[in-house]
């Protein structure tokens, strides 16, 4: 299976400095990725490095924790936007969902899916490992039902990453109808195949040059 326009090649460490994104630019753009996802300091940068490429630039926002206010995530995501960013990673806020405050998440998604709108994909961060079954199902459900165009398993930086039976529960949640990210933990391409034939449209690895040599 060829597998490079399903990964989204990461980096997202605190300390990354612009060599090593720019490395990954030219990475993801000799294996034809679909796009580089890094932190929104770094997506004026990406943005130049991709400008002449098949690759998009991807943003994360509210990230790792999600308990920004809605207002700053919705600035997060105009000024990634602004900055280049054709895709948004945003993390939902778990504190929230844990409260059972579904409102709160289906307004937050709903306004920067407005933000978003035809101009960039959004992707909503679920972190399935913080989450019980009925809640990973419930939040898929609310993103799908107020714009967004992916669920994500995780920001790879909590507990625990993606796991395949995640994948499946989500794709259960929302049908056909929006994509799936799997991210965090994925290292090889055996492992990569497993998510994507569970359900999941795209990867988030920081491990994508390892996985394409290995096909």
């Amino acid at each position: 299976m060829k597998i490079n326009k399903y990964i989204d090649h990461t980096l997202l460490k605190a300390e990354a400095t612009e060599e090593q994104i720019k490395q990954v630019c030219e990475e993801a753009i000799e294996y034809s990725f679909a796009t580089v996802c890094v932190n929104p300091y770094y997506i004026p940068l990406v943005s130049s490095e991709l400008k002449h490429s098949d690759v998009e630039p991807c943003s994360v926002v509210g990230f790792p924790l999600g308990a920004s206010e809605s207002k700053v995530k919705i600035m997060e995501t105009e000024l990634a936007l602004v900055n280049g960013a054709k895709e948004i990673d945003m993390v939902v806020n778990l504190g929230a969902l844990k409260s059972g405050r579904m409102d709160i998440i289906a307004e937050e998604i709903n306004n920067i899916a407005a933000v978003t709108g035809n101009n960039a994909i959004l992707k909503v961060i679920i972190e399935c490992c913080l989450l019980e079954e009925e809640e990973k199902a419930a939040v898929c459900r609310t993103a799908l039902d107020n714009g967004a165009d992916y669920v994500k398993t995780s920001t790879g930086f909590n507990s625990g990453g993606a796991k395949v039976e995640d994948v499946r529960l989500m794709r259960q949640a929302v049908g056909s109808k929006v994509g799936i990210k799997a991210a965090g933990g994925i290292k090889d391409y055996h492992t990569a195949v497993k998510f994507i034939e569970a359900g999941a449209n795209r990867i988030g690895t920081s491990s994508g040059v390892a996985l394409v040599k290995e096909t």
